[in-house]
């Protein structure tokens, strides 16, 4: 289960992403940045980029630095505060970093992203053209979710996952987050003394999984549980994922260090960057339900045919990204459909020959190609 390889070292990183939360960069009390620890960290990003790592970084922060100044202080926000915050809070943290890594000769490129800009096929096209543009002019990009335009309902929720979809958009080799915690236990070490340190874990199993807790309280919204999601959308794209302690001085230079981490390997699977893209999707536009014919077709490697759809959820249309589940509502595949919700409803449970009798047209025998299906 773990610890048997070697785990991975940032001396070998090509391109490497950093997240770092709000307790990490705020000072809660005070409600500034910690600017003695965002220079250590910009110390650190030098240092990589001497050694050649480009390293981007996904930064939480600009609600809590706005809470204090608009006096929304000690309670839960509501979503539209949520919004005047970020965009209030948001100046002070891209202030905060240009002036940290400008001491050390480095230009800061900020970056707002909604999940749209990493779900939509075109977006992400674009995004991504924007941050490798970035990276080959030495900029260093840092990054945060748009929470000033997005709902409850489109929002990634937490920084975790929106940086390893950072790391799979710019082809990241490594990515770090920065937590208070050195890694993973096999268990929580604040309530149990037995919990056991994982220092490399090479697959991301039912029993990891268990592991993760529920999001902990105060500004993060994060918690064990986001970072094994992390760790799934990172490790699929071919990127090693580590959880690392961020609070003292200098993080980045301390793992280089070989300070104690949990390192999750990459899989050895290869996938090419359309099918990562679909594999890391987190908003499915609706949802297949499938047969047990189909779920044994879908697991040999075929494409997914009419004949075994039982069911439609939700209304999407024709090259939208849809969920494929059993008939139980276990999740098995993410995909490409070539029809929308309601065509598929008609020609359900059809042989394909019947589809253009059905519907007046059509496009493909299959509801999702093979080659724009990924079994999760």
């Amino acid at each position: 289960m773990t610890g048997r390889a070697l785990p991975p070292s940032l001396t070998s990183a090509r391109r490497l992403v950093v997240k770092i939360g709000s307790a990490l960069v705020v000072d809660t009390e005070k409600a500034l940045p910690r600017q003695e620890w965002l220079n250590s960290v910009a110390a650190d990003v030098a240092q990589l980029h001497r050694q050649g790592t480009a390293v981007t970084v996904v930064s939480s922060g600009a609600i809590a630095l706005a809470r204090h100044s608009l006096g929304m202080t000690g309670r839960t926000l509501q979503l539209a505060e949520k919004q005047a915050a970020a965009a209030v809070g948001q100046i002070s943290l891209a202030q905060a970093w240009s002036k940290a890594l400008h001491a050390h000769g480095l230009t800061a490129a900020q970056l707002l992203l909604t999940p749209g800009d990493t779900e939509d096929r075109k977006r992400y096209l674009n995004a991504r053209a924007t941050l490798d543009t970035l990276i080959k002019l030495n900029c260093v990009p840092v990054i945060n979710e748009n929470d000033t335009v997005a709902t409850a309902e489109i929002r990634f929720g937490d920084n975790d996952r929106l940086a390893a979809r950072v790391a799979q958009m710019i082809d990241a080799d490594q990515l770090v987050l920065l937590s208070d915690i050195d890694g993973l236990y096999t268990a929580d070490p604040r309530l149990d003394p037995t919990a056991q340190h994982l220092p490399v874990i090479d697959a991301l199993t039912p029993e990891i999984e268990a592991m993760g807790g529920e999001p902990p309280p105060g500004y993060s919204s994060g918690g064990m549980r986001t970072k094994l999601l992390a760790a799934d959308i990172a490790t699929r794209s071919g990127c090693a994922m580590a959880i690392a302690k961020g609070q003292p001085l200098h993080p980045l230079r301390a793992l280089l260090e070989g300070a104690r981490c949990s390192w999750f390997l990459p899989r050895t699977c290869s996938q090419d960057a359309r099918k990562q893209w679909i594999a890391g999707s987190l908003t499915p536009a609706g949802k297949i339900i499938v047969d047990r014919g189909a779920v044994a077709a879908l697991q040999q490697g075929s494409s997914l045919l009419p004949a075994g759809i039982t069911q439609v959820e939700g209304q999407f249309s024709r090259g939208d990204l849809v969920s494929v589940t059993d008939e139980a509502g276990l999740l098995l595949a993410h995909g490409l459909s070539f029809y929308d919700a309601e065509a598929i409803r008609r020609i359900a449970g059809h042989h394909s020959s019947e589809v253009e009798k059905i519907l007046g047209w059509q496009h493909h025998d299959e509801i999702i190609h093979r080659d724009n299906l990924v079994m999760v």
